[in-house]
Order: structure tokens, then sequence, then C-alpha cells
């Protein structure tokens, strides 16, 4: 057998160019990504009106990137579980969030999790902001947020709130606003939007501050009071109903988003991709008029501004549970 002779320095200057290609892992780069389908993961229950956003923005993402965009939904918790799938799932771009406000929420209100909002997740992008509604019961008879706080101002009005759980936009709305107009009402947690909902339109609870996919076909068929819009400006699907601001209570200015999350140490140039696409995507008509349906509108912007976006809602509403000295857990 021939034998070959390899002087010892030739020897550890070959293993010194293949070590490093033993030990790199192999990571998604923006030119091969993605190179099979994602996974869009909605921490709530298929059908309501995140659901139908999400499946839209999946459908048009799936158009940019070229490559398929699965929807699964992982409800309960109040959005904590399909969250912590997404935080511990491998960081290479194929598993992502659709998030809401609620994400933020729960963690201002202490709502025990597995995960850190600030730390387990890299933003990707905001794709839209919306307002809710203030409505009340039928049988309050209410027109007005003047008529409301007279009537919160009563020693034996006994006025309640419902949400869709503790932590929930609509719960910390509610205290936003009790705060503001130094207003007493009793909060009454339910385990979603939907039995809330039912129980707002039998009169057991009297006050809600609904997401609009929740309530809009309610105020519609004019089975609750709309009093007033939440946001800066005006609901374009209700143009003639102020905004809480324009009621009487300065500053208030309460929206609710969606957007999309990736886990931390995602690569920044699969960020980079997936925000430019989902900022396509937001852009697309499709998308655009499902929000607009939702009574929201469509926005775009960097990870950076949604990563500032999400610190600052996180510090506000953190504010508002300290004042109200709720305790959830």
């Amino acid at each position: 057998m021939k034998q070959f002779n390899v002087s010892p320095q030739r020897l550890l200057a070959g293993l010194a160019l293949l070590l490093p290609a033993l030990c790199t892992p192999v990571a998604a780069s923006a030119d091969t990504y993605p190179s099979r389908p994602i996974t869009l993961v909605v921490p709530f229950a298929a059908g309501g009106g995140t659901d139908s956003i999400a499946r839209d923005m999946a459908r048009t993402l799936a158009d940019k990137l070229g490559q398929s965009v699965v929807v699964e939904n992982r409800g309960g918790g109040g959005g904590s579980i399909g969250a912590a799938l997404v935080a511990n799932a491998r960081p290479d771009g194929y598993t992502l969030l659709f998030a809401t406000s609620t994400f933020v929420t729960n963690a201002a209100a202490g709502i025990s999790t597995t995960y850190d909002v600030r730390k387990s997740f890299a933003p990707i992008a905001m794709l839209g902001r919306g307002p809710l509604f203030v409505v009340t019961a039928k049988d309050l008879k209410l027109t007005s947020i003047a008529g409301l706080r007279e009537l919160a101002a009563k020693p034996d009005a006994d006025l309640n709130f419902c949400s869709a759980g503790n932590g929930s936009i609509n719960h910390l709305a509610g205290e936003l606003f009790k705060q503001k107009t130094n207003t007493a009402m009793t909060h009454v947690p339910y385990k979603g939007s939907g039995p809330a909902t039912v129980d707002l339109l039998a009169g057991r609870v009297q006050v809600f501050f609904a997401t609009v996919p929740t309530i809009l076909s309610q105020v519609r068929d004019q089975r609750v009071d709309l009093l007033a819009v939440t946001g800066k400006t005006r609901s374009p699907l209700f143009p003639d109903t102020p905004t809480v601001a324009e009621a009487g209570v300065p500053d208030f200015d309460i929206t609710t988003w969606w957007g999309v999350l990736a886990p931390a140490g995602t690569p920044p140039e699969v960020v980079a991709k997936l925000n430019q696409s989902i900022n396509a995507a937001a852009a697309d008509t499709l998308v655009a008029d499902r929000l607009k349906h939702e009574g929201a509108q469509a926005i775009s912007g960097s990870p950076n501004d949604f990563g500032k976006a999400l610190a600052a809602e996180l510090e506000m509403w953190q504010g508002v549970v300290k004042k109200s000295g709720m305790a959830l857990d």
C-alpha cells in the first residue's frame, strides 16, 4: 500500500481551513430565505377578526416571498400560549407570531408568562392600527360620554365594564378611562370578547371598550349604543361619532394594533427581508381593505419603529396598572 507523508505543518494548515466550515452553524440568509413554508402563529381561536386579518396577511405575504405561509391557531391564556410557542422556536424566520396590543397589555398587567416581551422576540413590523369603540348596553339609554360620566357620578349607579380578560386591551382602556374621568366602574373579566359581548347584549354588563371587529355588527344593528371612539381621530365607519378626547376627556388616544414578531436571535437580514415583505403586504389591496373593514388603517415602518412603539406602550400601560393598584396574579 502506498503511503503518503504529510508534514505536520501542512496537516495543521489543512485543519485550519476545514474546522471553521465544520464548526459554523448553517444560518438563514436573505439570499436563501425562505426555502420552505413559514408558520404564522395566531395566538387566538380561528374565526375572529384578528384571525381574518392574519389569514389575509399570510396569503399576501406568501405571494411577496414566493413561499407558503401557513396560519396556525394556538389560542388560550389571552394570547400567551401562542406567544410562548414562538418565543421558544428556532430563530430562523420560519416561525412567526401574529400579535395584537394584548401582547403588551398582558405584560404590563403582570400576567404570568414564560417569556419576556422585551427580550424573547425580534420585532419585525406593525401592519395596522385601529381604535376601540366605547359602547353601552341599550337599557342604559346613553348617547354620549358626558351622559356616562354623569351616570357614574351617582352614588347608586353601580356601573361595571366588561373585557376579554384581565390584562386585555379592553380592560386597561377601561382602567385608563376611570383614571382620567374619576369614574367608578367595576371591571368584569370574561374568557374572550365573545362571552363579554353576549352579556353586554343581555344587559348583564353595561360598558365595553371593544375592538371594532368584536362589536361592529352589533353597532350597525343598533343592539348597543356607540358613545365614542378611543383614537386620536374619528372613525371613517362612523364619522359623526366623536372621539373620547372630543367628548371631554383630554389626551385619551388608545388604539389596538396588529404586528408580526420573530423569536429573539433571528438573523437581522432575515428580519429586514420580512419587514420589507410585510410592509408591502399591508399596503396590498387585500390586507388594506380587510383592515379598513375592521375600522383600522394599514401602516408601515422599520423593525426599530415597531420596537420603539412596543416599549412606549409597555411603559404607558405599566403606569396605568400601577396607578390602578390592580393585583391580577
